[in-house]
């Protein structure tokens, strides 16, 4: 059994003095059984950090085997996030749903893009005509999301283009939802947007193209955005890249890059849920929650608020209990308050999954 003592942060202003773990479930009930063996574990406890945009089983050259799915999960949890929303993998993980020691999944199945429009070896490629079956499907595949690819440098124009017509996304998103799924978006530029939210998009990734009038629709029909801001600090290198032979879409990148902390801040003042996420499993390593969340905080966001979109607001928004009554004991305790200071996530101090103490608390790495 464990005792948690100090500060239990049940939401961003519930406290509780102390919470108890007994049979892998929390509780705020005393124990009532004597000769009991407790642990003590003290400090700023917290319901497990969530990474809402990251891909377990996938890095820059398409899917991983086991072992390296493995050490991606365990360092996403050494580092705090317990919940992974995994928006995309053509790797099968869900035997990692049957180890007590790795963190919870909800998964968007595979990525679907247009043909030879998007990363080689990430994505279930089809044309328009695919799309309602192909999101049907990638639905059952996954934890209640799909993961479309809205737009892509389009070589024939040398920028970013939209990947699908308007009456495309229509009809999958409205696939998808009658599936029970909701549907999330890459989005990189502004031209794509429009049709997404008129088609009853649920979430945008990265966003950085959002204008006045994309984002007053994103609040107005409660679609959220996970920028992934440690990942768009990668476009100043991906438009050196591509300077040479598609200069339009580096400048368009460049110009994306520098608007990206204003985007975030008008994005959350205009009321659009904001929500942490890392893109990690790319071309970035795992367990770097903790630094996105201090975008987020550079961003504009306050600490309480950069802390709620990577935590309690998260769990929320993905359907996922926190520190509450007779749930999964999933918890990460903090040397100091993080409402106040979220630079304090960077060092947890003790990590509990299913009840159980675990990971290496090793800072983030590949």
């Amino acid at each position: 059994m464990l005792e948690l003592r100090g500060r239990v942060l049940v939401g961003p202003d519930d406290e509780r003095g102390r919470a108890w773990v007994i049979d892998g479930r929390l509780t705020f009930e005393p124990p009532t059984a004597a000769g009991t063996q407790v642990s003590l574990l003290e400090g700023w406890v917290l319901p497990g950090l969530v990474d809402a945009h990251c891909h377990v089983g996938l890095d820059a050259h398409g899917p991983v085997d086991a072992a390296t799915q493995q050490r991606q999960a365990e360092t996403d949890r050494d580092n705090g996030a317990l919940l992974l929303r995994d928006a995309g993998s053509p790797a099968d993980t869900r035997w990692i749903d049957d180890r007590p020691d790795l963190p919870r999944i909800v998964r968007a199945g595979r990525h679907i893009a247009r043909t030879k429009r998007y990363l080689r070896n990430y994505a279930d490629e089809i044309e328009p005509d695919e799309l309602p079956a192909t999101m049907a499907v990638q639905a059952r595949r996954g934890d209640g999301w799909v993961k479309l690819v809205g737009d892509w440098i389009d070589r024939s124009v040398g920028d970013l283009a939209p990947c699908w017509p308007a009456e495309a996304l229509v009809a999958g998103i409205a696939a998808a939802h009658r599936e029970g799924a909701r549907v999330t978006a890459h989005c990189f530029g502004e031209d794509c947007l429009p049709d997404l939210l008129a088609a009853g998009i649920d979430c945008i990734e990265h966003a950085t193209g959002l204008t006045d009038a994309t984002r007053a629709e994103a609040a107005r029909r409660g679609v959220a955005i996970v920028p992934t801001l440690v990942n768009i600090n990668t476009f100043p290198s991906l438009a050196a890249r591509a300077e040479e032979k598609f200069p339009s879409y580096a400048a368009h990148m460049r110009e994306l890059h520098s608007s990206r902390y204003a985007n975030v801040r008008y994005a959350h003042d205009a009321g659009v849920p904001v929500f942490c996420g890392t893109d990690a499993g790319g071309s970035l390593p795992h367990g770097l929650v903790a630094q996105e969340v201090a975008e987020l905080r550079v961003a504009g966001l306050s600490d309480r608020d950069a802390l709620n979109a990577a935590c309690w607001g998260a769990r929320s928004w993905l359907g996922r209990p926190g520190l509450t009554e007779g749930e999964s004991a999933d918890l990460v305790v903090y040397p100091a308050d993080p409402r106040t200071d979220v630079a304090v996530l960077a060092a947890p101090t003790a990590i509990v999954l299913r009840g159980r103490s675990v990971g290496g608390l090793r800072g983030g790495s590949s």
